[in-house]
């Protein structure tokens, strides 16, 4: 039925696996990139939490004042995390290209 397969057949699936997986974390962590530089929300919920934070200045309200600047933090490490995942999983892509390459000389 199967026939017993030896090193260098199961090496070949290693290579192929690992090149697929390499380009599937290249391609998401290039569009996670991509998508984090074009997303219009974020820079929308930025500008508008900036014109809340001058209102709180110019009325003299603290606490809207320290609610948006805790928006505004909240805003910057999401930005900060979701640009650290992308550059993460395109290293990590071009990382197992290079170990399915290197494999490939090896057969």
């Amino acid at each position: 039925m199967f026939s017993a397969l030896n090193s260098s057949e199961i090496l070949k699936v290693i290579v192929v696996a690992l090149f697929a997986m390499g380009i599937i974390s290249l391609a998401a962590g290039i569009f996670i990139l991509f998508k984090n530089v074009l997303g219009e929300e974020l820079k929308t919920i930025a500008s508008q939490t900036v014109k809340l934070a001058q209102k709180g200045l110019a009325d003299e309200v603290a606490g809207l004042v320290g609610n948006a600047s805790s928006l505004l933090n909240a805003l910057n490490q999401l930005i900060k995390t979701t640009s650290g995942i992308g550059v993460f999983l395109t290293l990590t892509g071009i990382i197992l290209m290079i170990a399915a390459y290197y494999l490939t000389l090896r057969i």
